[in-house]
């Protein structure tokens, strides 16, 4: 078996199902968990990250190999498949645990996120500024086991249906090219 170099990105973009169902159809991503980080409450529940009460945003945790994608090529994702101009909200999702954020791990995972928030701004697709915090990453702590792969096994689910659907097409046809498998 051939020994592979997995990186991890650590990534906030509201609600973490809609995150994960993107990251788990690119190639390169080997595994994608959905979970929380940034905040001061240890082992926090879904129902306390929703309180607002712990610092925690909802995040996912994606392992990827470098060789076949880039932290850049994941970050290009990230911007793409939410708003990182809207302050602690995404939608009617709203709180700084929905907030826009990178965890970094490492000064290279710093430096390129911050060049990628420059291109972004200097390609003028949002109006507004990217608010999208850039921190240090500390704690992941996995979310309960009926958040993981939640919208492959709840598709018809209405907020699946109205919010994480449009944004996995919108994902699987700018990124077509980049799909682990036919969508």
């Amino acid at each position: 078996m051939e020994n592979k170099n997995i990186e991890t990105a650590t990534l906030a973009a509201g609600c973490f199902w809609c995150v994960e169902a993107v990251f788990d159809d690119l190639k390169g991503v080997e595994s994608v968990e959905s979970g929380y980080s940034g905040g001061h409450t240890e082992n926090p529940t879904y129902r306390e990250v929703c309180s607002e009460t712990t610092g925690h945003a909802e995040v996912v945790q994606i392992k990827f190999n470098p060789n076949e994608i880039s932290f850049k090529e994941v970050l290009q994702v990230f911007f793409t498949v939410h708003d990182p101009t809207t302050l602690n909200r995404q939608g009617n999702d709203i709180g700084s645990s929905y907030r826009s954020a990178i965890f970094y791990n490492s000064d290279e995972q710093k430096k390129t996120a911050e060049e990628v928030i420059k291109e972004v701004e200097a390609e003028a697709i949002y109006s507004d500024p990217i608010v999208t915090e850039v921190t240090a990453f500390d704690k992941f702590y996995i979310a309960e086991g009926y958040h993981q792969e939640y919208f492959t096994n709840n598709p018809n689910q209405p907020y699946c249906a109205a919010v994480v659907a449009p944004k996995v097409a919108k994902f699987r046809q700018k990124f077509v090219s980049r799909l682990k498998k036919s969508s």
